[in-house]
C-alpha cells in the first residue's frame, strides 16, 4: 500500500484532534481516540466536564459530529465522551489549565511551582513542567520545574503521560509541556520486600498440609496392609 495514504490519514487525525482541542477547550480537553469500525468512526474524548461537551439534549455533540463529517469526511463519527478519573493525573488537562493561567496574568513561577504541586498531592511518583517562550523580557528562554522521578530514555518513557498546550500572551506565545509519572507506574529498579513473618506463614501452612496428606497416605497404606493380612488368615484356614 502506497505510504501516502497512511501520511495523509495521519494529518487528517491531527487535524481533527486540533480542532476538537480548540472545540471542547473550555470542558477541559483531556485526550482523544480514533478507531475505525466496520459501522463508521469510534472517537472517544476525555474530558473533565462532560456536561459542557454534550450539551443541552445532546446538541453541542450532535453539532461536533456534523462538522467532524462535513468537514473532515469522517464516515458515521460516533462521539463517546468520557469522564477523566483524575484531572490532576492527566497530563494534557493541567498542561490547558497552566497555559489558561498564563494567559490570565500568572507569573510563570507561581504558576508552574502551583501546577507542580497539585500533581504531586494527586499521587504522582514524578512530574516535569517546561515552560518556554518570552516570559519575561523580549529574549525567548526556557524554564523546568521538577520533582519526583521521571524518566527521559529507555522502555520506562512509555509510561510518563505527556500533554502539550500553547499561552497566547502579549509579549508572544508560550509553549507548555507537562510530563507525569503516574502513581501505578512499575519501574523496572522497583523491587518488593517479602516480610520474613509471610513467608514462615506460608511455610508452616505449606508443612500442616504435608502432614494431612503424609496421614492420610498412612491411612490407606494400612487399610491395604490390614486387607491384605485378612484375606491371607482366611488362606490359612481354609
Amino acid at each position: 500500500m502506497d505510504e501516502r495514504i497512511f501520511i495523509k490519514e495521519n494529518v487528517r487525525r491531527m487535524l481533527i484532534r486540533e480542532f476538537v482541542m480548540e472545540e471542547v477547550r473550555s470542558a477541559g480537553f483531556g485526550g482523544i481516540e480514533i478507531q475505525r469500525t466496520p459501522l463508521g468512526t469510534r472517537i472517544v474524548l476525555e474530558v473533565e466536564r462532560p456536561g459542557l461537551v454534550i450539551g443541552r439534549k445532546g446538541a453541542k455533540i450532535k453539532e461536533l459530529t456534523d462538522v467532524l463529517q462535513e468537514k473532515f469526511g469522517v464516515e458515521n463519527p460516533m462521539i463517546e465522551v468520557r469522564e477523566s478519573e483524575n484531572p490532576y493525573l492527566n497530563a494534557q488537562i493541567m498542561a490547558e489549565k497552566l497555559a489558561f493561567a498564563l494567559e490570565r496574568g500568572w507569573h510563570f513561577r507561581r504558576a508552574g511551582h502551583s501546577t507542580l504541586r497539585r500533581i504531586m498531592d494527586a499521587g504522582a511518583k514524578g512530574a516535569q513542567i517546561i515552560i518556554s517562550g518570552k516570559l519575561t523580557g523580549d529574549r525567548s528562554r526556557t524554564e523546568k520545574f521538577t520533582k519526583g522521578t521521571v524518566k527521559y530514555n529507555g522502555h520506562p518513557v512509555e509510561l510518563v503521560r505527556k500533554g502539550r498546550a500553547v499561552a497566547k500572551t502579549k509579549p508572544g506565545i508560550i509553549g507548555v509541556t507537562v510530563k507525569i509519572m503516574p502513581p501505578d507506574a512499575k519501574l523496572p529498579d522497583e523491587i518488593n520486600v517479602i516480610p520474613e513473618g509471610a513467608l514462615k506463614g506460608d511455610e508452616d501452612n505449606n508443612t500442616v498440609e504435608g502432614s494431612v496428606e503424609n496421614n492420610e497416605e498412612k491411612v490407606e497404606v494400612s487399610d491395604n496392609v490390614e486387607g491384605a493380612k485378612s484375606e491371607a488368615d482366611t488362606g490359612n484356614e481354609s
